[in-house]
């Protein structure tokens, strides 16, 4: 089985590039089960990086949020 890299991927409210930050393996689990309650409400979360950085972000100026896998190559979004 492949290494994965999980990143949590960010696409704001205004336009611009999508934020990309690496996360642990260990980690993007939990961070994906907590996306969809943080956009519901509008909440402000931290999260741990895979750098060990701490990164808070107020999800009430993001539009979509997801965990995605950068190991794979060639992919479309909403398509595996």
């Amino acid at each position: 089985m492949a290494d994965t890299k999980p990143a949590l991927v960010l696409h704001l409210a205004s336009p611009g590039e999508p934020l990309v930050f690496a996360l642990r393996p260990e980690d993007a689990d939990e961070v994906a089960k907590k996306l969809p309650l943080l956009l519901e409400h509008g909440s402000v979360e931290s999260f741990e990086t895979k750098e060990d950085s701490k990164v808070s972000v107020n999800f009430a100026h993001v539009a979509v949020a997801y965990v995605d896998d950068l190991q794979r190559k060639g992919k479309v979004f909403g398509l595996h």
